[in-house]
């Protein structure tokens, strides 16, 4: 009998702090299923192959499959976990702006700035001279991290006798609100800077637009021509100003500005990727270079209520995840904003 229909699943495997996949991969390795019918599948898969659970597709089961046992109910929140995570995946925009993300165990972190700003150029070295220093520090302000999920608000009788792949459908809905407020989140700081007060005095620097309520290319140029360091390769605009870039005549005509836009694609305003977002302010586009600006600071994955959920009490059960951010580099994130009359 195969290794993954021996192992002993139960509630206390969400409380050692480690993943429960992680705990499932280790008490039954991936790698001992090369070359078998099982090679592709994760040890959590494994385990709904096992207890025959159909999570997609029209022939998916419903829910109360995961009930048939103490062993499989115990597999119920990782369920839940993973199919918020793919609502979050799928709308991952928030992935093509930070720099880094990073993991931690704990609610306090601050992240690392250098001494003179972003000062890590390469100066000659005369012989005999000392090498110039970048030091590396910490930033004086905690990141604030901040809890984003939504409550499951309903019986096990209510759902108990629906399919699990319309289940998915929800779940994934609530990811997607996480991912949405984290990336207000993320904007919020790109603007504004890591601390409600500035107390790192890093808000990014704001250019105008020459003329009251439009934007042209001369404005979206002079934007480029303030990033000296580093590439201005990604925008997140306002609905508004991703309808005034889409108008403007240079970025309807591919052959126009194109010594200019570094990766030749139409529609690419100087070579940036462009991201339509209702978190920007109205009237603003956020420049930023992502290789450099923004870090994301996660404590943990997505948290259920795995008592709850394994004890089919799904009145109030909570899903979150918290999540902070902040920059790494200031210069690498400039505000362009409509002139006011």
């Amino acid at each position: 009998m195969a290794n993954y229909q021996n192992i002993r699943l139960d509630k206390t495997m969400y409380k050692a702090g480690v993943p429960f996949s992680d705990q499932l991969e280790k008490l039954d390795p991936s790698a001992a299923y090369a070359g078998t019918e099982l090679a592709g599948l994760d040890a959590f898969q494994r385990q709904l192959k096992r207890f025959d659970i159909r999570v997609s597709g029209p022939k998916s089961d419903t829910i109360a499959k995961f009930f048939g046992t103490s062993d499989s109910a115990a597999l119920f929140p990782e369920y839940v976990a993973r199919a918020v995570l793919q609502g979050m995946d799928e709308s991952a925009v928030i992935q093509s702006i930070i720099a880094s993300k990073t993991v931690i165990n704990s609610l306090d972190y601050r992240t690392i700035t250098t001494a003179d700003g972003h000062d890590v150029s390469a100066s000659v070295v005369a012989e005999g001279a000392a090498i110039p220093e970048t030091v590396i520090k910490l930033k004086d302000n905690l990141v604030r991290l901040t809890k984003r999920g939504r409550m499951l608000v309903a019986s096990y009788e209510a759902v108990k006798f629906q399919r699990i792949d319309l289940f998915s459908i929800t779940l994934k809905q609530i990811g997607a609100y996480i991912t949405k407020a984290q990336l207000a989140d993320a904007v919020n700081v790109l603007i504004n800077g890591d601390a409600p007060d500035d107390a790192n005095g890093n808000a990014a620097e704001v250019v105008k637009t020459a003329e009251a309520g439009k934007l042209s290319y001369d404005d979206l140029l002079a934007l480029w021509g303030r990033f000296s360091d580093f590439q201005m390769n990604t925008l997140i605009a306002s609905p508004d100003m991703m309808q005034k870039l889409l108008i403007l005549t240079e970025l309807r005509d591919p052959v126009a500005g194109l010594n200019f836009t570094g990766s030749g694609m139409i529609g690419t305003p100087l070579g940036a990727n462009v991201i339509r977002c209702a978190a920007v302010p109205a009237g603003t586009i956020v420049a930023l270079d992502k290789n450099f600006a923004l870090e994301m600071v996660t404590a943990g994955d997505i948290t259920v209520d795995y008592d709850k959920l394994i004890n089919t009490q799904l009145e109030r059960a909570a899903v979150t995840s918290t999540s902070g951010f902040a920059k790494i580099f200031p210069d690498a994130v400039k505000v362009l904003t409509l002139k006011t009359a």
